[in-house]
């Protein structure tokens, strides 16, 4: 009887091995299936709005200018001055009074500043009820 009884020297190895070739077949069927549906698939297309050109550039802009330490300058005409923010707010206000119009506020921020205090000189022009803020930015025209 002892020949029907397993050698105890012989152990059973545990198989680590994973069959994939399941898995590439799955992978194959889906390639297959996105290769025939992707013809069928309309593009979405976006409408995106237009611009005419405009017949006349402002004749007065305040550009205000974010510097990399986060101070703020105003250019008016031809000159700069440093200010602060009630100052700018202020500024805008009286140029927009003796215009009897909007006046357009372009922001230039330094590529260093903290996209924070952009949005804090955005936000107290919005408060002062300003209505033309825009966002100055260099185009590369090497990319």
């Amino acid at each position: 009887m002892s020949s029907l009884r397993p050698d105890s020297n012989t152990r059973r190895r545990v198989m680590a091995e994973i069959n994939v070739v399941p898995y590439i077949d799955v992978m194959l069927v889906l390639v297959v299936i996105l290769m025939v549906s992707a013809p069928f698939v309309e593009p979405s297309v976006v409408n995106l709005p237009t611009v005419a050109k405009a017949s006349k550039a402002p004749d007065r802009v305040i550009s205000v200018i974010v510097k990399a330490d986060g101070s703020l300058s105003m250019k008016e005409g031809g000159r700069v001055n440093d200010t602060d923010m009630p100052a700018l707010v202020d500024a805008v206000r009286r140029a927009e009074s003796a215009a009897g119009q909007p006046v357009p506020v372009v922001i230039s921020a330094d590529r260093d500043v903290k996209y924070d205090r952009v949005i804090a000189v955005m936000k107290s022009l919005q408060k002062a009820n300003v209505e033309r803020v825009g966002l100055a930015l260099q185009v590369d025209a090497g990319k």
